[in-house]
């Protein structure tokens, strides 16, 4: 016989978002994905390189970048020490609408400079252009000159308000 808040809570959260039933992946399984993939291409890093270091193959690190198969609390701690992050990582950012539709907070924790982010959309932070130019930007080994690529391509952009 089930505890009654634990079946309450799993029946509230599966009617919640149809998506277990539908088969979809949940929002949050594809922002977790979205954050693995976003930290592995900021290193360099090959889904076979991260499949490698987790004993796994690159197509169940693909199934993870895409929220098809969930992360299991295990993983995400084997994840971060792989990718050399947090834990907490993977929620950042996540959209408000997500995570109060599953109980979560509403206010989301700012990314680190995330002011500079703010007018720079979601979708360019995940084109591969993107990804590029950051780690071309640290592979610059002096400091004074990194900072002077930085000054230089601040002002090339829109002056800030």
């Amino acid at each position: 016989m089930l505890e009654e808040g634990k079946g309450d809570a799993r029946m509230a959260r599966a009617e919640s978002t149809g998506a277990e039933r539908e088969g979809r992946p949940s929002p949050i399984d594809v922002h977790v994905g979205s954050r693995i993939r976003l930290r592995r291409t900021l290193l360099g890093m090959s889904q076979e390189r991260l499949g490698e270091a987790l004993g796994l193959t690159f197509q169940q690190v693909q199934k993870y970048e895409r929220g098809v198969n969930r992360v299991g609390a295990s993983r995400l701690f084997d994840l971060s020490r792989v990718l050399d992050v947090p834990i907490s990582f993977f929620f950042d950012d996540m959209p408000d609408s997500v995570a109060s539709a599953f109980g979560g907070p509403a206010a989301k924790r700012p990314a680190p400079h995330s002011e500079a982010l703010d007018s720079f959309g979601d979708d360019a932070l995940n084109r591969r252009e993107t990804l590029e130019l950051v780690r071309a930007y640290y592979r610059i080994t002096d400091p004074a000159l990194r900072k002077r690529v930085f000054e230089l391509i601040k002002s090339m952009g829109p002056a800030e308000s």
